[in-house]
């Protein structure tokens, strides 16, 4: 039986949100790992810097060359960047202050904002059941962030700040998908990323508001050093790995439905746990695993909804 496009499409598209979910691993852990001693935007001007030159050398070329990054529409690609700059520096000062694995599952929200999105601005339409998944997601996000108890902590909105963006992000992605190549939509990504970092570095790169005793805070006004020499292997890692994230999930987002790719970005939670307890020694507490399972669950709940409604077609 040969498969039909839409079908080989929805295939790629899931197989590139899995690879990128274990690239954007990567990509917050080395974060993690650097955010006690550089600044936020030192560490997005030299990822993007790497990160560009991956795609112009590697990528550029699979996708046909220079003409790739052509495009009749870059006024909604600068607004796509400014998500992307908001939804990075935003994960980012979370990461700083937060457990990498309570970080990952507050932003992990964002599947299931993709898929609210998805109805209100592509026209998609979401049954009742994927409306469970959706409340049963948020239910998991007030568990964790926790508003109004002692351990609350202005730093887990950040995650939260994060996912709406990026969940607008995929939406524009899916919208403009049709006529723009994901190396298009990785190489202006990159462009303002690089942009706002270069604008923070200028304002606020002497270090002359740092050291407040926020993790966050200081990660944000910190002042630029040289990079260690075994730290740049982890710029490196950041760099490379960013990059192939980004372009797999542009892929994903232009290859199929955005409230079927949404789910498979999952696995990165699975790993992130993995790095927290492997690297930091961040175990989840009872409240976080409680908060985990039902933004999982949620997630995974409209996956099988969309297999069953898959087989019924």
């Amino acid at each position: 039986m040969i498969s039909s496009p839409s079908a080989r499409n929805n295939r790629i598209g899931i197989s590139s949100a899995v690879g990128a979910s274990v690239f954007f691993s990567f990509t917050d852990m080395s974060v993690k790992l650097l955010s006690g001693d550089y600044a936020l935007h030192e560490i997005i001007l030299i990822r993007s810097i790497i990160g560009l030159t991956v795609l112009v050398t590697i990528i550029v070329p699979l996708e046909g060359g220079w003409t790739v990054l052509r495009t009749k529409r870059l006024p909604i690609h600068i607004l796509r960047g400014l998500l992307v700059v908001m939804a990075n520096m935003a994960f980012f000062l979370g990461l700083a202050a937060m457990p990498l694995a309570d970080a990952v599952a507050i932003f992990f929200i964002s599947p299931l904002l993709i898929t609210m999105f998805s109805v209100l601005f592509l026209g998609e339409t979401v049954g009742p059941r994927r409306w469970v998944a959706v409340i049963m997601g948020l239910a998991g996000v007030i568990i964790m962030v926790r508003p109004g108890s002692a351990s609350f902590q202005l730093a887990a909105l950040l995650p939260l700040i994060a996912a709406v963006a990026y969940a607008g992000i995929h939406i524009i992605t899916r919208k403009i998908g049709g006529t723009e190549k994901a190396g298009t939509l990785t190489f202006y990504a990159q462009i303002m990323l690089l942009f706002a970092a270069v604008l923070m570095g200028l304002t606020v790169g002497d270090g002359r508001f740092a050291g407040n005793g926020d993790p966050s805070l200081d990660f944000l006004l910190r002042g630029w050093i040289w990079p260690s020499n075994g730290d740049w292997w982890i710029l490196l890692l950041l760099g490379v790995s960013s990059t192939f994230a980004v372009y797999f999930i542009n892929q994903a987002y232009r290859l199929c439905e955005a409230g079927l790719a949404a789910p498979f970005e999952y696995t990165a939670m699975v790993l992130a746990i993995f790095w927290g307890v492997i690297l930091f020694g961040e175990w989840p507490d009872a409240s976080a695993w409680v908060g985990i399972s039902l933004i999982i669950g949620g997630g995974l709940f409209m996956l099988w909804r969309e297999a069953v409604a898959s087989r019924t077609q």
